[in-house]
């Protein structure tokens, strides 16, 4: 019996493998290159970042645990300025005053700029809503120092405020506004809500652009009224942008300083110490660079809290 040949071996080309591997290395250089080129141009960006934002947060961080005057040697004291900060009632109050700017900074400047954004989409063809927006963002452009010292003329005894006040025959509740112990952090909330009113209108107008004008149409043919559509259609179109909104305003009414030291500086006693310009005042001239640090550490956790579940939200929205 004969058997049958055994079957013939299959013939590589090494010549073809040999051109793959070629092309392979060719594209994973290339490859990198790309990637090489991209992070050569975020280098620049990334060691300024490192350099000028984590590196005085570490420092912060490290200098918390200790007692130090800025100049001479330091003193190891662990948690104590944290004890400090959350036991002394000058520190906590200051953290409540910007719990309380934040009424003033991020709810009412929101909810104007979500008004004023239907008011000047209903009339967008006309020049009024240019002008509107102008003069709406105008606060937007100005430096805080100069509009915390226009306003301080403004709210002073024989300011404009209180000669308006007088012209309608309300001479009996003028007062110096930035002065009273009782209306001294209300003015200061007004100044912020003054300058963040233009950004969130801006940016509130801008989610509205994304709006599908279609969907008003097929409201009005159903019936609804504006403030129907404001809350069925333009509130959840621009639910991400009022998010942004709450975020930023949330963070300057946490980390305010630059209006409340020229308007008030913290006074009248302590009714508008704010955490910024507290840790201004530890650091700088009491010279207690570790309770300060310790205090920006913490101000820099509350504004975490309450930043990441905003973030969270956008990015729920997004999904």
């Amino acid at each position: 019996m004969v058997s049958a040949p055994p079957a013939a071996a299959p013939v590589v080309s090494t010549g073809a493998a040999a051109l793959d591997s070629g092309a392979a290395q060719r594209r994973r250089r290339r490859k990198f290159r790309a990637s090489l080129a991209a992070y050569l141009l975020v280098l620049p960006a990334a060691g300024f970042y490192i350099f000028f934002v984590l590196r005085p947060i570490a420092l912060s961080a490290q200098y918390s645990f200790y007692e130090w005057n800025g100049i001479g040697p330091a003193t190891w004291v662990g948690f104590a300025n944290y004890v400090e900060v959350f036991s002394n009632p000058k520190l906590t109050g200051a953290i409540g005053n910007a719990f309380e700017l934040i009424i003033y900074f991020s709810i009412i400047p929101v909810g104007i700029a979500l008004v004023a954004a239907n008011m000047i989409r209903a009339i967008a063809a006309s020049r009024l809503a240019a002008i509107s927006r102008t003069v709406l963002f105008l606060p937007q452009v100005i430096p805080l120092v100069a509009a915390g010292i226009m306003w301080s003329w403004q709210l002073s005894t024989n300011g404009l405020v209180n000669q308006l006040l007088g012209l309608f025959g309300l001479g009996g509740v003028t007062r110096a506004w930035l002065g009273d112990f009782s209306t001294a952090l209300p003015a200061v909330g007004v100044i912020g809500a003054w300058v963040q009113v233009g950004l969130c209108l801006v940016l509130i107008l801008a989610g509205m652009t994304k709006i599908d004008p279609a969907l008003y149409e097929a409201a009005r043919i159903d019936g609804a009224g504006p403030i129907r559509e404001f809350f069925s259609i333009t509130l959840p179109g621009v639910r991400q942008e009022v998010a942004v909104c709450v975020t930023v305003t949330v963070i300057a009414a946490l980390a305010s300083f630059d209006i409340i030291y020229i308007a008030t500086q913290g006074g009248p006693g302590d009714s508008t110490l704010v955490p910024g310009l507290q840790i201004f005042y530890l650091a700088f001239y009491q010279r207690e660079v570790g309770t300060a640090s310790a205090f920006a550490i913490v101000l820099m956790a509350l504004v975490l809290l309450i930043v990441l579940p905003l973030q969270r939200i956008l990015r729920g929205k997004e999904s």
